[in-house]
């Protein structure tokens, strides 16, 4: 039994069954014992990979991305360039590089990251340096606002409600015969959830992310102008039980090792949507609207051998539909009136 386990589990047997995102905060971000705050959760020693970390190109078109959009609403300055859960930085680094040419992108910019964990921000900064990169939170960022979100929305933690008759019962976690697991709660009528009774049947599970909705509406209020790229797996209108654990790159029980596994669920992107203009397409259709070929063609040039296998390999994980391609969604938020964002379909 790990030591977060142990505290959960006096918690339970004092308090009883605890929501399942009061159980995902405290895995996750517990200050002593939280699986962000102890361990390097990325790359090949970490426990899984983002797509920064497949390949340069994702960040690069990105960051293009981000650039034409600020150069067809005016190019504004000062503003603020940011992302939100930036791991190791790779991501940003990429954009940066990418936009080093774009005629004053970088000397009105105001490099910003939203980052909870220590650990983290000490590698950003090693990535970062020259930068001059601030951290803060998200209701400290200033418009004009262009934003990017890659993997982060997956790790807030949500809540789950199983269909009983014309109410709900919620997942509740608590003790079992074999230590922590997934219990029910009373049936209860769950207000936010009265319109899911006309497209769920009885025992379905809908899943909802109260942080979510609430950073994505701070996100979209400092488009002024502005684009934020939020970028995650997930779909529209959440149904079903997606919460997982990955450790060492494979599956595991979540309730198993409290602290040492990373707990996600499906985006779903739906509520996310607020009052802001909007656009939504798969990553694979975006990274081909913005030229991932061409781009992955001119470094190829430059590679044999098992460098330009690795190389095609990683923009195959990125846009087929058997990989990352499909399972991962883009939305785009952006003020109404400014001009579609480039690689999204029309409205």
């Amino acid at each position: 039994m790990t030591a977060l386990a142990q505290i959960l589990t006096a918690r339970i047997m004092a308090q009883g069954p605890m929501p399942l995102s009061d159980y995902m905060a405290e895995c996750l971000l517990h200050p002593q014992h939280g699986y962000y705050t102890t361990r390097p959760p990325f790359g090949v020693e970490g426990d899984f990979t983002t797509a920064p970390e497949i390949s340069q190109m994702f960040g690069e078109l990105l960051g293009l991305c981000l650039a034409q959009a600020w150069l067809d609403q005016g190019a504004p300055v000062p503003f603020t360039l940011a992302e939100v859960g930036p791991g190791r930085g790779t991501l940003m680094a990429d954009i940066l590089r990418a936009t080093r040419a774009v005629p004053g992108f970088h000397g009105g910019m105001r490099l910003r990251l939203v980052e909870a964990s220590p650990r983290l921000r000490a590698l950003q900064a090693q990535t970062l340096q020259g930068y001059a990169p601030e951290w803060v939170q998200i209701a400290d960022l200033q418009g004009p606002l262009y934003l990017v979100a890659n993997e982060f929305f997956d790790a807030l933690p949500i809540r789950q409600f199983q269909r009983s008759g014309a109410a709900w019962r919620e997942r509740l976690v608590g003790l079992g015969p074999d230590g922590l697991t997934l219990g029910l709660g009373p049936v209860l009528p769950v207000p936010e959830l009265t319109h899911r009774l006309t497209d769920t049947t009885e025992g379905q599970i809908v899943e909802t992310c109260p942080q979510a909705p609430a950073i994505a509406a701070q996100i979209a209020a400092r488009l002024i102008p502005g684009l934020a790229l939020i970028l995650d797996y997930g779909g529209w209108h959440s149904l079903g039980d997606t919460f997982q654990a990955l450790r060492a790159h494979a599956p595991v029980d979540p309730f198993a090792t409290p602290g040492e596994a990373d707990l996600t669920a499906h985006v779903d992107f739906e509520p996310l949507t607020g009052a802001c203009a909007h656009a939504y397409t798969t990553q694979g259709a975006l990274l081909t609207a913005l030229g991932i070929e061409a781009r992955s063609a001119r470094l190829a040039q430059r590679l044999t051998g098992a460098a330009l296998q690795s190389h095609l390999a990683a923009t195959r994980r990125l846009t087929s539909p058997a990989e990352m391609g499909t399972l991962f969604k883009v939305l785009a938020l952006f003020p109404h009136g400014a001009p579609q964002p480039p690689g999204f379909p029309d409205a």
